[in-house]
């Protein structure tokens, strides 16, 4: 009969590794005149634990009995092959289909019969409750080291090295965990804080960028305070602090509002005048962006062509900000200066009021010209709006479309502006 030998045990015991396969050869060999041959093929598993039976050895020795060439299996003890009763449940069961019978030479039992069945799954019970009670020790063990804030292994945080078992801070990288937190606290937005940290070429150890979602684990991570946290709980660690709890519970006030309503407050706090007025060639909306070099602050407008299928969309991809909103408000300007512009508005005005005379339109609207400057950008939106229709972007420049009845109500703004400051 062909015998097939399988053993388990770390690489640095090669030597016991052997001295169990010479046991079960020696045992093969007194079964000699049963048939029994020892197979040259090696199914050693070294360094891998039998509690898995994802193992390169174990899967060519049950590709061999699958094939034909296995007709005993013989190992030192049941726990060489597996430590789990599902898993040796599988495995009898892969043996009773092939014919194959299993011998462990320290453990006598024959599983051909009942009681070899029996014996085994009380043995391999035991197995399973030796290697539950072992994780256990270690699970608790490892509680137990955090809790006296030692450093359990893994990947340090940004910020920290790792040096004979303890976290120590590298001072550059943690001038730029610092700043990330203070800026956070400013900014109010992990969106625009990862444009920021991606222009100032920030990576972790493994050279990957500070992604937005990196970025929000490190503002959760109460290692930066000093502190070791198991399950939810944190302790005090051996690792020194590189933010303080001021830092921490700034951010931590932001973390806790509705992330809607922090999107929608940065983005009232990003002026965009023309947000929702402007169109391309190919009728797609523009919509409002920006991004930030250092300390400055870029806007535009990109195309939703563009947005959504790439670059080459739309003849005009996008704009620059500054540029559309300073040529539109420089036509508008224009309007409110043109005698046929304020013949216009005077007669809306007129039909609702006659009282009012010419010149206090005209004086109204000439007005608005160097008051824009001290008014707040959501104010100026507002009269853009009410003013402007729609903005249409060609190769030869832009076109303006008015709202035929905004200028009136804006002067009659104007008008009462006026008196409540004559009153």
């Amino acid at each position: 009969m062909r015998c097939g030998n399988t053993s388990r045990i770390p690489p640095t015991g090669s030597s016991s590794l052997d001295a169990q396969r010479e046991v079960c050869e020696a045992y093969i060999a007194s079964q000699r005149s049963e048939g029994w041959v020892v197979l040259r093929e090696r199914y050693d598993d070294g360094g891998i634990s039998g509690g898995t039976l994802d193992r390169q050895g174990l899967t060519r020795l049950l590709t061999d009995i699958e094939d034909g060439l296995v007709d005993v299996v013989v190992v030192y003890k049941i726990d060489r092959l597996s430590r789990s009763l599902m898993d040796f449940s599988k495995l009898v069961e892969i043996f009773d289909r092939n014919g194959v019978t299993f011998i462990s030479v320290t453990q006598s039992f024959n599983t051909t019969t009942s009681m070899g069945r029996l014996t085994l799954n009380i043995l391999l019970s035991f197995a399973q409750f030796e290697r539950e009670v072992t994780a256990e020790r270690i699970r608790d063990k490892f509680a137990a080291s955090r809790k006296r804030g030692l450093w359990m292994g893994g990947v340090p945080p940004y910020g920290y090295r790792v040096q004979g078992r303890k976290l120590l801070v590298e001072e550059d990288r943690a001038a730029e965990v610092r700043w990330i937190f203070d800026r956070f606290a400013e900014l109010g937005s992990g969106t625009m804080l990862a444009r920021e940290v991606a222009l100032r070429g920030l990576r972790t150890s493994r050279g990957n960028p500070l992604d937005k979602k990196y970025i929000y684990r490190m503002l959760n991570n109460r290692a930066y305070l000093g502190e070791a946290v198991h399950k939810g709980e944190s302790y005090p660690g051996e690792h020194a602090a590189i933010i303080g709890h001021w830092a921490w519970d700034r951010v931590h006030a932001i973390l806790r509002e509705s992330p809607r309503k922090r999107a929608a407050r940065t983005r009232a706090g990003t002026p965009a005048l023309l947000k929702g007025l402007i169109y391309g060639p190919d009728g797609a909306a523009f919509s409002p962006s920006h991004t930030r070099k250092g300390a400055r602050l870029y806007r535009y407008y990109v195309s939703q062509s563009v947005l959504a299928r790439g670059a080459g969309a739309c003849p005009i991809g996008r704009v620059s900000a500054g540029e559309i909103e300073a040529a539109v408000i420089g036509q508008l300007r224009a309007v409110f200066r043109q005698p046929e512009i304020v013949a216009g508005t005077m007669r809306a005005i007129r039909e609702q009021d006659e009282t009012i005379t010419e010149a206090e339109v005209c004086a109204a609207l000439q007005e608005l010209d160097p008051l824009w400057d001290e008014l707040f950008p959501a104010e100026q939106a507002r009269i853009v709006a009410l003013l402007v229709e729609r903005i249409d972007l060609g190769e030869e420049g832009l076109s303006l479309r008015l709202r035929t009845e905004g200028l009136p109500g804006l002067a009659r703004e104007m008008l009462a502006r006026d008196v409540g400051q004559a009153a």
